[in-house]
């Protein structure tokens, strides 16, 4: 499962002993202090992940992650954010950032949620990757699943709306796949952290809200025709409009 990782912060000291601490558990990694110069490293090479500060110099890390979810939309990114600043947590996930971890951290945290992200996530070039990324263990078997005019394809990993594709990142798209195998039952916001992010619901998480709402967004874009409904007191139902 080790990948290559671009990690992109301006604290040079930081980003040095976290490249030390993944390049011994195998992972490649590259480094870059500004966005200029990630831009360069992105052409140069293509990570399976980008672990990205939110203050950088220059052009700020979610300017950067805006125009990585423009050009690379199921690129996975790990934004790394001020722990005091839950403002910054939120914007980064609107912004398409699969998940976040606040400074300070334990180095084998972030190691552990790289690999939460990899073990979901196809790696670079794999076969008709479509509307999002996960992996084939993330479905039960590769049988299209439907929901009034939304259907999913768990082998291409692709969501259409009407035919038209939904153009998912990879933590949208576990999100709506999870959904789509409750087959009209609420799931809880803990399972769907589970599931779709690789780890456990921490209090004051809205992680998973987050990606609910860009998926509304997304899905009211296309038209319609299905709905992700809040279930209070357990978590998210996707049911067809008009449904009870």
């Amino acid at each position: 499962m080790p990948g290559h990782i671009l990690i992109i912060d301006d604290d040079r000291e930081l980003a040095g002993m976290l490249g030390e601490y993944l390049a011994r558990e195998g992972f490649g990694v590259t480094s870059a202090s500004d966005a200029e110069t990630a831009t360069g490293a992105l052409a140069a090479r293509e990570p399976d992940l980008v672990i990205l500060d939110v203050m950088l110099p220059g052009r700020s890390g979610l300017d950067l992650l805006r125009d990585l979810r423009a050009t690379r939309p199921r690129l996975p990114v790990l934004m790394l954010t001020a722990r005091g600043d839950p403002v910054d947590r939120i914007v980064g996930l609107e912004l398409g950032a699969d998940d976040y971890l606040p400074k300070p951290f334990d180095p084998r945290e972030l190691a552990a949620r790289v690999r939460a992200i990899l073990r979901r996530t196809p790696s670079p070039g794999a076969a008709d990757a479509g509307g999002g990324s996960g992996t084939a263990a993330a479905a039960p078997n590769d049988t299209p699943l439907r929901c009034g005019p939304l259907l999913l394809d768990p082998r291409r990993r692709r969501a259409a709306l009407r035919g038209t594709q939904l153009e998912l990142t990879g933590a949208e798209w576990r999100v709506l796949l999870c959904l789509a195998q409750a087959a009209d039952a609420p799931v809880e916001r803990g399972a769907l952290t589970q599931q779709a992010l690789g780890r456990k619901l921490a209090l004051y998480d809205r992680a998973i809200d987050t990606h609910v709402s860009n998926l509304r967004r997304k899905i009211s874009a296309a038209g319609g025709g299905v709905q992700i409904r809040a279930v209070r007191g357990s978590g998210y139902e996707l049911i067809e409009d008009g449904a009870a």
